[in-house]
């Protein structure tokens, strides 16, 4: 099978072995001057030091090749229907900026997806206004202008989605997270206000309160924690993102049409309200 391969993607292959070659001149003047040290630790010689490298840079430029090739793959997966863009939800700006280039590429929006977060943890007595503003103004005010803007495109068809992804904490709050939990929690108010002012148009408000899930977030902490949270799950393991993403999709959808102003608990058991 990889003979195969190779064969069929060979002059693919010889390409990006010849380009990573080049682009490694760094890499091997940095290990020729280190290459003793190296072989001795390891105790192999100066062929099979070679052989390594060889082959290291080989796998290298393969893996490359196969990368790429995923990305076309997932170009041609979604099309020309779709629009990355990057922006700081703190600035009103860039808030604008995202509007503007969606309804430029879709000329409206049907569903808004509040999920953006962040968190600057500090018990209450020592945190800054910094702090609290900066979470407040991410998590909550910036979901506010966003939905605000989307809304105003969702009248316009008598159809629309919005959800926004608070927390458990938003429920139960937390030590050292004042400024999260607050803004939690009125993600929860905000949507359910949305959710009275424009049910009769035809557009559902929704949040999800995610438990301890998987995530960059939850990565931060240390072992310690992950275990004390671990033992508070009745379930006895941690979310995965697709169990929150798997609720986002089904509220989406026609099927969820009569679901509004709700709040759904993703955690595990962990918080039953």
């Amino acid at each position: 099978m990889i003979i195969d391969i190779v064969r069929s993607n060979f002059k693919i292959i010889i390409f990006g072995f010849v380009f990573t070659l080049f682009s490694s001149i760094g890499q091997s003047f940095f290990i020729g001057l280190f290459n003793s040290n190296i072989r001795q630790e390891l105790n192999i010689t100066h062929g099979e030091f070679g052989s390594i490298y060889g082959i290291a840079t080989l796998c290298s430029s393969l893996t490359l090749i196969w990368l790429g090739k995923k990305i076309d793959d997932l170009k041609k997966k979604l099309g020309s229907n779709c629009l990355g863009l990057i922006a700081d939800l703190s600035k009103d700006k860039e808030i604008g900026y995202l509007f503007e280039q969606s309804i430029k590429k879709f000329k409206s929006v049907d569903i808004l997806v509040n999920n953006a977060g962040t968190n600057k943890d500090a018990l209450s007595i020592r945190m800054t206004k910094e702090e609290w503003n900066e979470v407040i103004n991410i998590n909550l005010s910036a979901t506010f202008k966003l939905s605000q803007l989307v809304i105003k495109s969702m009248l316009k068809k008598k159809w629309g989605r919005i959800i926004g992804i608070s927390s458990i904490i938003g429920l139960s709050g937390n030590i050292g997270q004042a400024n999260y939990a607050a803004s939690k929690a009125g993600m929860i108010a905000l949507h359910k206000s949305l959710a009275l002012e424009f049910a009769s148009r035809g557009i559902t408000v929704n949040c999800i309160a995610p438990g301890f899930i998987e995530s960059p977030m939850t990565e931060a902490l240390s072992d310690e924690q992950k275990e004390i949270m671990l033992k508070k799950i009745p379930v006895g393991n941690v979310g995965k993102p697709d169990d929150v993403a798997n609720c986002v999709a089904f509220l989406t959808d026609e099927k969820a049409s009569f679901i509004t102003g709700s709040t759904v608990n993703i955690n595990g058991g962990m918080l039953m309200v």
